[in-house]
């Protein structure tokens, strides 16, 4: 008997998104999926994240803001001789690279897919990600080095002008966060972004008590103290990027996804009698795609397991895009022990 190969790609039910409605399709948590759609008209498969207009301009807005104050911030570091300030200005760089890169799956990502791209541009993201991390890592070792230096030869900060950056950039933060939490918090990326908006306002406050501190007391050292703090919360976000984007593009099964649960889910399902062969990864931190093979059991009909499959996977484990192979009674083979 020949094998039989029978395929189905799950299809996602056709949506109308308006402003500040927005659909969060996982039943477990997973936290910041936002469920690719299909595009029915080409028949071509879209992963892109669903998104309302309004948080795209919200996050694009607040993208804005935070570049921009980076750059201030690096230039009042430099003019006033703080380590803190500079160090902190790594950290608005990181936090404005999340939110550009959310940018990037509003919009990057959402372009079709062609015949050479099959899966579109969503690893554009992840690279950019893995290039944003390694750049922040490279950051935070200056400052280290920097910092040091400062413990053993004091220099010379000018508070004043610190202090005045220092309020600028809660300002900004203050700004930023009220225009977030004015959208739509089913929306994973806003909820990201409004979370890196209020660690930079930790920051800004930091920066200020650093300020008032140096002001007071004349103890320069506080200034590369802060510095080494703020330098943790960027190594915290930039080696998060590296991992996540390196573990991404080695298709690490997604986080939180059990194989052997969602194998043994399948396998209880009625009319499929063996189940194999489950490869789950993720296209992006927004979709989760896998491919899997049962064998009907007797007297069930082949045809209809392919959708039976899908639908499980999509309503119970978050998996939007499955490819369901069907084989013969005895055609899944176990995988050696030592492959």
């Amino acid at each position: 008997m020949s094998q039989q190969h029978i395929k189905s790609h799950s299809e996602d039910d056709d949506h109308n998104h308006h402003d500040e409605h927005h659909h969060d399709h996982s039943p477990h948590a997973h936290a910041g999926h936002d469920h690719a759609g299909h595009d029915h008209s080409s028949g071509a498969h879209s992963h892109a994240p669903s998104v309302t207009e309004a948080n795209e301009k919200r996050i694009r807005i607040v993208f804005l803001m935070t570049a921009g104050y980076a750059a201030v911030q690096a230039v009042g570091g430099w003019m006033s001789g703080s380590l803190a300030l500079i160090a902190d200005a790594g950290h608005m760089v990181s936090d404005a690279a999340a939110l550009l890169l959310a940018l990037i799956a509003y919009r990057v990502a959402a372009r079709a897919p062609d015949e050479l791209r099959t899966y579109g541009f969503h690893r554009v993201r992840v690279l950019a990600a893995l290039a944003n991390g390694a750049a922040l890592l490279l950051l935070v070792a200056w400052i280290a080095w920097e910092a040091v230096a400062r413990f053993r030869s004091p220099t010379a900060v000018l508070a004043g002008p610190m202090l005045v950056v220092a309020i600028i950039g809660l300002c900004v933060n203050l700004a930023g966060a009220y225009v977030l939490l004015r959208g739509n918090q089913g929306d994973g990326n806003l909820r990201g972004a409004l979370l890196h908006v209020l660690g930079d306002l930790l920051g800004s406050v930091g920066a200020i008590a650093a300020a008032i501190g140096i002001m007071l007391t004349g103890w320069t050292v506080l200034d590369p103290i802060l510095s080494v703090l703020v330098a943790v919360l960027v190594v915290r976000s930039a080696w998060g990027l590296v991992s996540d984007s390196i573990f991404i593009l080695l298709q690490g099964t997604p986080r939180g996804l059990d194989i052997k649960g969602v194998e043994a889910d399948i396998a209880a399902l009625p009319g499929i009698a063996e189940v194999g062969h489950l490869h789950a990864w993720t296209l992006t931190d927004t979709s989760i795609v896998a491919t899997i093979h049962v064998t009907p059991a007797p007297g069930s009909d082949p045809l209809a397991l392919p959708e039976l499959v899908v639908a499980r996977l999509k309503n119970q484990h978050a998996i939007e895009h499955a490819t369901v192979q069907v084989d013969p009674p005895g055609g899944i083979q176990k995988p050696c022990a030592n492959n």
